[in-house]
């Protein structure tokens, strides 16, 4: 049985969770800019719990992004370092997607509108549908002002709506059943994940990990049409 470690710190929490054994243990904590002190010794202790170590671990699951830039880079700096030093291969999830899998397992909810404050008064956005247990993409990920975020085209039943972008929730015209705007990603869900991933063979190595900007892209997309 595989023995997978996820870790995310895309926004300002902080959080580990390992799969050993079969057995799903975790440690999450609220820790805006102590994220780069807290980490390591949070995947020691993890390990520890579990009566494992980071030589059992078959490969390294982490929050590839949306979110903030340092925690991003955080993340896959510590990631790029122990697969690289385990020569094990990496899992990057989307953190939108965490969310999503977060509101399943904590509301049930089995299509949700993922919204990360992006800041600079956007939101990072994705909708999400459960399949079989796993939250995945219906659409595409955006970065866009509160008022650009909708539903995917020809869509229908419940929509949940999950995390800090929802703090815009006035400016946002999308019905929901529900919302929780001050949920944040947590690494246990992105376990849940990062177990489908692998399964599916979606592992790569530590050198291809890299992070998702998505602010990045419609810059790209503006510099592009200047040149156009």
């Amino acid at each position: 049985m595989s023995t997978l470690l996820a870790l995310d710190t895309a926004t300002e929490a902080c959080s580990v969770a390992l799969l050993h054994n079969g057995k799903v243990t975790s440690h999450y904590e609220v820790i805006p800019r102590l994220h780069a002190q807290k980490l390591l010794p949070m995947i020691k202790q993890l390990l520890l719990d579990a009566g494992t170590t980071l030589s059992s671990v078959d490969a390294i699951a982490f929050g590839r992004g949306p979110g903030a830039f340092t925690g991003v880079r955080i993340a896959i700096g510590v990631v790029q370092g122990l697969a690289f030093a385990l020569e094990r291969p990496v899992l990057p999830v989307s953190n939108l997607a965490v969310l999503a899998q977060r509101a399943l397992r904590e509301h049930g909810a089995q299509q949700v509108a993922a919204a990360i404050d992006a800041r600079m008064d956007e939101v990072y956005w994705g909708c999400y549908r459960e399949t079989a247990g796993e939250m995945r993409l219906v659409g595409v990920e955006a970065v866009q002002p509160p008022e650009a975020a909708t539903l995917p085209a020809d869509t229908s039943g419940d929509w949940f709506g999950a995390g800090t972008g929802w703090g815009y929730g006035e400016r946002i015209a999308v019905p929901t059943v529900g919302q929780d705007a001050v949920m944040l990603p947590h690494a246990e869900d992105l376990l849940t994940l990062a177990r489908f991933a692998w399964e599916r063979g979606e592992a790569i190595p530590a050198d291809q990990a890299a992070p998702v900007y998505l602010r990045d892209k419609v810059a790209q997309t503006k510099a592009e049409r200047q040149q156009s």
